[in-house]
C-alpha cells in the first residue's frame, strides 16, 4: 500500500521562540492607598516632633506649685528687722541700733530699746555706775553704751546679745578679782549679766569702782 509519509517541520536552530503572553493580575476591589513618599513621611515626623516640643515646653513653663523650674533659683525670703516698742531698729541679738551721740540722752534711747528682762539690767547697772561714779561720762558709739571718766578715758562698754548683756571692762586685766571672761586681746575682760543669775550689786560696785580709778581706754589707741 502506497501512501504519504507525514511531513515533518524543521525549526531552524537559530530561529527565536515567541514566548507566551502572561496572565494578567486580578484587579483588587477598591483602589488602594497610595503610599506616601520619603518626603512626605519625613514631614510628617518633623511636624509630630515641633508639637511634642512646644507641649514639653509649655509644660516646663507652668511649675507645679511649690516647685521650682529647673535651671532657676529660689530667692530666699529675707525676714525683716525686728523693731522695739519704741521703734528702735533691733540687730542682731536683739540689740537696739542707736545713732551715735555723746551725753545720757542716747544712753536712755538705748536702755528704752531693750525689751524684757535686758531693760531691766541695763537700767540696774545705769543707775549703780552713775552713783558709783560722780559726773560719769556717757555715750553711745558703735550701737553700745560706752561709761567713761572726764579726761581719763573709756572704763565700760555694754553691748545686747540673745542670751545676756556683755559688759566690757576696756583694763579689765588690772582689775582685783579678775572679771571672769577672758578675750582674746588679753587687757580686756567681760562680765554676762542674764536673767538666769541674780544681779551682784557688791562685785559690780567694786569693779566699777576700780576700773573708773585707773586710765580706761581712749579712742585711737
Amino acid at each position: 500500500m502506497t501512501g504519504k509519509r507525514p511531513t515533518r517541520k524543521t525549526v531552524s536552530p537559530n530561529a527565536k521562540s515567541t514566548p507566551q503572553a502572561q496572565p494578567k493580575a486580578a484587579k483588587a476591589r477598591g483602589s488602594a492607598a497610595p503610599k506616601p513618599s520619603p518626603s512626605r513621611g519625613m514631614a510628617a515626623t518633623t511636624n509630630t516632633t515641633t508639637k511634642t516640643t512646644r507641649v514639653q515646653k509649655s509644660t516646663s513653663k507652668t511649675a507645679a506649685p511649690g516647685k521650682v523650674a529647673a535651671g532657676k533659683k529660689r530667692t530666699a525670703s529675707r525676714t525683716p528687722p525686728r523693731s522695739s516698742s519704741k521703734g528702735v531698729r533691733l540687730l542682731a541679738g536683739g540689740n537696739p541700733q542707736i545713732a551715735k551721740g555723746e551725753g545720757d540722752t542716747p544712753v536712755q534711747a538705748y536702755i528704752a530699746a531693750l525689751t524684757g528682762w535686758k531693760r531691766d539690767l541695763a537700767e540696774q547697772l545705769d543707775q549703780l555706775i552713775t552713783q558709783v561714779v560722780p559726773g560719769v561720762q556717757k555715750a553711745v558709739k558703735w550701737n553700745s553704751p560706752f561709761y567713761g571718766v572726764d579726761g581719763g578715758g573709756w572704763f565700760l562698754g555694754v553691748h545686747a546679745y540673745t542670751r545676756y548683756l556683755k559688759l566690757n571692762f576696756f583694763k579689765g586685766s588690772e582689775l582685783r578679782p579678775l572679771p571672769p571672761v577672758s578675750s582674746a586681746s588679753g587687757e580686756v575682760r567681760y562680765v554676762h549679766l542674764s536673767d538666769q543669775e541674780p544681779f551682784d550689786t557688791v562685785q559690780l560696785t567694786d569693779w566699777i569702782r576700780q576700773a573708773a580709778a585707773i586710765p580706761g581706754w581712749k579712742m585711737g589707741q
